[in-house]
């Protein structure tokens, strides 16, 4: 399956959307759309998972630690590590979920 990520990024106003991009045994890859200054606060996850920066600018919080979200940088989460953001302009990233 191929698919052209950036053509399927759009942002709501004053939201966050996500799209399915690929979910098997394996892997759950979504893409996510924040809208500016949206934030997803304090949570955790029982997948170990990646979050690739598309576009955009924001702060991810993971255990405590400040990464400054913009295009291409990668962040990878243990499973159940707290973690938040804030999309300090509309911003796209891909979460990867390993199972």
């Amino acid at each position: 399956m191929n698919r052209q990520i950036i053509d399927m990024i759009e942002y709501p106003e004053g939201g966050i959307l996500s799209k399915e991009v690929l979910k098997n045994d394996e892997v759950d890859v979504t893409l996510f759309c924040m809208a500016s200054g949206k934030e997803i606060g304090d949570h955790t996850s029982t997948k170990a998972g990646t979050v690739y920066v598309l576009e955009g600018e924001g702060i991810f919080k993971l255990e405590g630690e400040e990464i400054k979200m913009k295009p291409g940088v990668f962040i990878y989460m243990n499973a159940n590590a707290l973690h938040s953001l804030k999309a300090k302009e509309n911003t796209a990233f891909l979460l990867t979920l390993f199972k």
